[in-house]
Order: C-alpha cells, then sequence, then structure tokens
C-alpha cells in the first residue's frame, strides 16, 4: 500500500503528542514534517516538545519546523494549566537538543506543497495556514486535502470568526 504524505500542524501537549506518536507507527501515512504554532504551548516549549516525543519514537528524523509565535486576531493564551509546566503533563523529558530548522513552518508548508501532493494533519489553531494563505495562496490551494479535529463543517466558520486564528 502507497503511505499518504503528510504534515502534522501542531501544537504539542498531551494531546498533540500521542497523535504524533500514533501517526508515526501508522502503515497508512508518511509524516514528512511537523510545523508548531502557538496554542497549549508557546511555540518554542512545542517545538522542545515535538523534539522530545520523536526521540522516545526514535523518529528524528522528522523535521520540524517553528511557525507562529502569537495568534493573528487576540492575545495568546496557553493551556499550560492543563498540559502541565513542561506541556507534557509534568514528563519532564529530557531537552533533545539540535534539529533546527532554518526555514520557518509557513515556509516549509509553502515550498513542499507546490511539489508533491501531501495532507495536512492539522491539531492546532490554524494560524500557521492563515499565515500560509496570506503569503502564498497558491501553495494553500495545492493542499490534497486538510484533516482537522473540527467535525462538522457548519461550525468551521464559526469557530474560525471566535478566536482560533
Amino acid at each position: 500500500m502507497k503511505k499518504r504524505k503528510v504534515i502534522i500542524d501542531c501544537d504539542p501537549g498531551i494531546d498533540d503528542s500521542l497523535a504524533i506518536m500514533l501517526a508515526l507507527k501508522s502503515p497508512e501515512i508518511e509524516v514528512i514534517g511537523i510545523t508548531i504554532v502557538c496554542g497549549n504551548s508557546p511555540v518554542e516549549m512545542g517545538f522542545g516538545n515535538a523534539k522530545k516525543i520523536l526521540k522516545q519514537m526514535n523518529r528524528l528524523d522528522v523535521p520540524v519546523y517553528i511557525g507562529e509565535s502569537t495568534p493573528l486576531r487576540r492575545d495568546y493564551v496557553n493551556a499550560l494549566d492543563t498540559h502541565g509546566e513542561d506541556g507534557l503533563g509534568e514528563s519532564f523529558l529530557p531537552e533533545v537538543t539540535g534539529y533546527q530548522q532554518q526555514v520557518s513552518a509557513v515556509d516549509f508548508l509553502a515550498d513542499v506543497l507546490k511539489k508533491e501532493k501531501v495532507s495536512i494533519i492539522e491539531l492546532a489553531p490554524m494560524t500557521n495556514l492563515a499565515r500560509l494563505i496570506q503569503k502564498d495562496k497558491e501553495a494553500f490551494s495545492c493542499i490534497e486535502e486538510i484533516v482537522s479535529k473540527i467535525k462538522y463543517k457548519k461550525y468551521f466558520f464559526n469557530l474560525l470568526r471566535t478566536n482560533r486564528f
């Protein structure tokens, strides 16, 4: 079976970390990159958490890209009260140094999407995708599919109007 190429756009707290682990073990998809956005935790902490999870899964070959550090339309509020001081439920896994990419999450998305068919697994505030639309609508239109936690289309626009960006 041919694996579907995906990029996971996330804000790695407890929930997204589990999703990353499941995706990496799925025989149906190939994770070609992880993009981080502020959400459950600040973007730098999310970047570190993604690397910690990748190390636990022996998959430091998957690149992680730092994305937007603030929402577009409101003040940033984290969820560390839920996800713990380290964003991973007080796991305090050791830091993983290095692996910083030289391009931003949005630039990575724009580059990859123009070259190959890729789906986005959207687990976080959609700020990286909003910036992609602002920066490169052509690249955004090349997304094969967006898989999101949002289950019902009629609620999607309500959510966008309120505060997800």
